[in-house]
């Protein structure tokens, strides 16, 4: 028998599972699209590019449910924000995370007041990207906070 398992009933105590919050579901569902490079000429740049499969677009224009950390990015669009899988530190800009741990939020009127890095837990429409680089993969419509 596992020496752990062993020790914990021999305590008494036991191990329960972690409950997924909904937020938590959405960000498994984004991690199962593959990427490729990618050669835009009007950047002269390579990009990674989803290969969205017909799974992920079974999803498109469906309501997700993502929680996530605040990342402190200017928008054109001020109903907008970039909400990220892990924090600032560890994001797809500045740490090694991947371009389907990021995702553009609009909200329909302007966006509450955020602190970097603050975990908010946001539900909206999904639209899938996967030409226009100068937006993020996964964009989230008509969102709204969930409390």
């Amino acid at each position: 028998m596992n020496k752990l398992l062993f020790l914990l009933l021999c305590t008494g105590l036991s191990v329960v599972a972690q409950p997924v919050s909904p937020g938590d579901e959405g960000w498994t569902v984004l991690a199962s699209v593959k990427f490729t490079e990618k050669f835009y000429k009007a950047y002269d740049e390579y990009y990674l590019t989803p290969l969205f499969d017909s799974k992920i677009r079974a999803r498109e224009g469906k309501t997700l449910t993502l929680r996530g950390h605040y990342l402190p990015m200017e928008l054109d669009d001020k109903r907008g924000i970039i909400l990220s899988k892990v924090p600032y530190s560890a994001c797809f800009f500045c740490g090694g995370a991947g371009p389907e741990s990021v995702v553009e939020v609009y909200f329909p009127a302007k966006h509450p007041r955020f602190k970097a890095d603050q975990v908010i837990t946001v539900s909206g429409t999904l639209k899938l990207n996967d030409s226009d680089v100068s937006h993020m993969n996964f964009i989230l419509n008509d969102a709204v906070l969930v409390p």
